[in-house]
């Protein structure tokens, strides 16, 4: 592997803070967010000559849930129903909060590896 300049190594080293700059600034965009994933139920009642028992396209609802782990077990959150679109955002932005920590993540380790490097550059 070729040696890289120290000239080059201030660049990527600008290039990483830039980027790891743009990520950061899009995390102050995130609105409010869950984890979870956003159910929709129709469900069969307990009396025995409810038409829902027969057939599934006359099942009540919908019925909205929230479901997600907490300490490693399943908790289930009914929702109205005018809550449905706003849980429905919330796990959409947690889903870009997860994305965004992962390239942040890929981005400080490039950047750790080119600052390693320019440290062992500066020693020779």
């Amino acid at each position: 592997m070729k040696p890289t300049s120290r000239t080059q190594l201030a660049k990527r080293i600008r290039s990483d803070a830039q980027r790891f700059a743009t990520l950061k600034h899009e995390l102050t965009a995130l609105d409010y967010f869950c984890k979870g994933t956003l159910l929709k139920r129709m469900m069969k009642c307990g009396k025995k000559g409810c038409a829902c028992q027969g057939s599934p396209a006359k099942r009540h609802g919908p019925y909205f849930e929230c479901t997600f782990k907490r300490d490693n077990k399943t908790v289930n959150v009914r929702l109205p129903t005018q809550a449905a679109p706003l849980y429905r955002n919330a796990i959409r932005q947690y889903r870009k909060l997860r994305k965004l920590l992962d390239r942040l993540e890929r981005h400080s380790r490039s950047a750790l590896a080119h600052l390693a490097e320019l440290q062992s550059v500066d020693r020779n």
